[in-house]
């Protein structure tokens, strides 16, 4: 016979798994907001005097990937970031936010210019994945999201990088490997999207909140992980419901990131950072003494 605290325990713990996962979609659903602010959005609150950096010197312009020389709390910056857009029109035009190589190769541009002239590099990521189509895969996309991360993980100058939306598999990573790595409460940060990953495990799209839910792509969970070094909170409601807002706490965490980053120098800094990311994943074994060992 089940005793009635058994019971209780039981529904008690099934309603805390549904209450995670309806939190989990609900950091799922904030991070796509139609009207969640996207990197020219905080740009335009962060910085002055910027200017664009177009085309990657190869091929085209990819506008997926913004970079720009700009002024930030009276230094010069390097920013980097997704542009996902807002009508249909500009979201075809930007890809959605899903950049080309060309894309990339503007990014190593970026962080190059930032390596000659020392400027720190500030990265804005939100982009569901690097563009899957054919003609990007003909284009060297792999290799060329690898070689920006090799760019960002030699670069000398401080770099300080922001998951404010979609962190979505390399096309985030491709940027966001910093010396320290933020993330906005609702932000999420995976290596692949809750639709991806629900149709390789289920055959089913459809089950995207039960994927979201089994690998948890929060910033609490993400921070748990080692993956990020800080959250960043938002307004009630989400970044969308108070832009300005969401952009003064952004900029406080920036700055004490970045505070962070100088205070070292850049032997140490750069050490520290390919450091920190190679420790990502590494698994600790029982030795034959039951020690942990990597």
């Amino acid at each position: 016979m089940v005793r009635v605290s058994d019971e209780v325990r039981r529904l008690r713990k099934r309603f805390e798994a549904r209450a995670e996962e309806s939190h989990v979609w609900e950091s799922v659903q904030l991070a796509r907001h139609a009207d969640r602010p996207y990197t020219l959005d905080y740009a335009e609150r962060l910085f002055s005097d910027a200017f664009e950096l177009r085309g990657d010197r190869a091929f085209s312009d990819d506008e997926a990937l913004i970079a720009m020389l700009a002024r930030y709390h009276g230094q010069t910056v390097v920013a980097i970031g997704h542009q996902k857009g807002r009508d249909l029109a500009e979201r075809t035009r930007r890809m959605f936010g899903m950049p080309h190589p060309e894309g990339y190769r503007k990014a190593i541009r970026a962080v190059e210019l930032a390596e000659r002239f020392g400027y720190p590099v500030l990265t804005f990521v939100d982009t569901p994945g690097a563009y899957p189509g054919v003609n990007a895969e003909e284009r060297g996309q792999a290799g060329m999201i690898a070689r920006s991360i090799l760019a960002f993980c030699q670069a000398s100058v401080p770099v300080v990088c922001s998951v404010i939306g979609e962190g979505g598999s390399g096309g985030a990573l491709a940027i966001a490997v910093g010396d320290r790595v933020l993330m906005q409460e609702n932000a999420i940060y995976s290596v692949i999207s809750p639709e991806g990953c629900a149709a390789i495990l289920w055959k089913d799209a459809g089950q995207a909140r039960k994927a979201a839910y089994a690998f948890r792509p929060t910033a609490g969970a993400c921070l748990d992980l080692g993956v990020v070094d800080a959250i960043v909170g938002e307004p009630k409601g989400g970044a969308h419901e108070d832009v300005d807002q969401a952009a003064r706490l952004l900029d406080q965490a920036i700055r004490q990131a970045l505070a962070e980053a100088e205070s070292v120098s850049a032997a140490e800094r750069r050490a520290a950072r390919r450091a920190k990311f190679r420790r990502m994943g590494v698994w600790g074994v029982a030795d034959e003494d039951g020690a942990d060992t990597l």
